[in-house]
């Protein structure tokens, strides 16, 4: 296998921060970021020499949010590919405005540097937080956040026009806030082994005619399922393997799914799989507050489902919650938690996400 791959010279439409650079002066670019720019900036630095240098590789560092973080290896050519997808899919052509806030350690990050060089668009960079759009004052046709910086940014969404949301699943409360958004909110569905997103869902279409709205995959990608019910990618143009997840999902057509939730959470309560994700769902509305349902050793169930809610404690807020829960017509019987914990802070990932297995110990402990 070929060690050596020639960078395409960035598109003649390409700019970051308003400049047009060629490979050679993008060299000089990475140079000045890591040597006089801020944190995020030497990591966009230190992504551009290692993109524009002749290996075929670039060395990714995966999220953790289902294991420990790894670093792997992906084919620069597939992450052209991948930039190609996505400007076919969400009709993002040359000279397309777009916005970076997310740090470029990670996939999603570095993505968005090579769809600009590659595709054309002219990029700007701001430092990445959980308020990235608050020193923003100008329009772009595109940006990528995480649920955490859309639940934060949802008061200038009118600054972006199209916007990809990934790197955990978007919460049913902030479903609900993106409906009445007039720009177009899309969650992805990807990892960092299929580099970012194989499919992407309309948050907010103008008709919703659809109970649930499945994820449509990208061009040039097949889905199946294995055993388990679990969703099966082949992507010959993003990764030389077929890649298994631990997702479980409903297959409707050879281009949709829906999604259900992860293998490693389902829970086996008295013999009946219960899905951590739909549950979750249900119970949204009527808690306004974040939560997270899981399960707990049991001596008759096996697991008996818990109920987790981001509040301090009240004894009239238990009992009406109860109560709720008890009348909410949607949740069927097994699916009713046995126990209600309110946790006043819940432990959190780096990039925002509720650390379940961290949560869970600071109460249990």
């Amino acid at each position: 296998m070929a060690n050596k791959y020639k960078v395409p010279e960035t598109h003649p439409d390409f700019k970051l921060n308003k400049t047009h650079f060629s490979n050679a002066e993008l060299h000089q670019v990475a140079y000045s970021f890591i040597k006089e720019g801020e944190a995020y900036e030497e990591k966009i630095g230190a992504f551009l020499l290692d993109w524009l240098k002749p290996s075929a590789y670039v060395e990714v560092k995966t999220s953790g949010s289902t294991g420990e973080p790894k670093i792997i290896k992906i084919k620069k050519e597939y992450m052209v590919n991948s930039a190609m997808a996505t400007s076919r899919f969400f009709d993002l052509p040359a000279n397309t405005t777009a916005l970076l806030c997310l740090p470029a350690t990670y996939i999603a990050g570095k993505m968005m540097l090579v769809r600009a060089m590659v595709l054309g668009w002219h990029l700007d960079i701001v430092p990445p937080s959980s308020t990235p759009l608050d020193q923003v004052f100008k329009r772009y046709d595109f940006c990528a956040v995480t649920p955490f910086q859309l639940d934060n940014s949802i008061g200038r969404m009118h600054l972006i026009g199209k916007l990809i949301v990934g790197g955990g699943a978007v919460s049913p409360k902030l479903q609900k806030m993106v409906k009445e958004l007039d720009t177009r909110v899309y969650e992805t569905y990807g990892m960092t082994e299929t580099v970012t997103h194989i499919a992407a869902k309309l948050l907010n279409p103008k008709v919703d005619k659809e109970k649930v709205r499945p994820f449509k995959v990208l061009p040039d990608i097949q889905i199946s399922q294995d055993d388990r019910d679990c969703l099966v990618i082949k992507a010959p143009q993003l990764s030389e393997e077929i890649i298994t997840t631990n997702d479980v999902v409903e297959i409707l057509t050879y281009k949709k799914f829906v999604w259900k939730g992860r293998i490693d959470h389902v829970i086996n309560s008295g013999g009946i799989k219960l899905h951590p994700e739909q549950i979750e769902k249900k119970l949204s509305k009527i808690i306004d507050q974040r939560l997270f349902v899981t399960g707990m050793e049991d001596d008759a169930l096996g697991e008996m489902l818990v109920l987790f809610v981001e509040n301090e404690f009240s004894e009239d807020l238990l009992q009406q919650l109860k109560s709720e829960i008890k009348t909410l017509k949607s949740l069927d019987k097994f699916e009713q938690p046995k126990k209600i914990y309110f946790i006043e802070k819940f432990e959190e990932t780096h990039t925002g996400k509720i650390h379940r297995a961290n949560t869970i110990k600071s109460k249990v402990d």
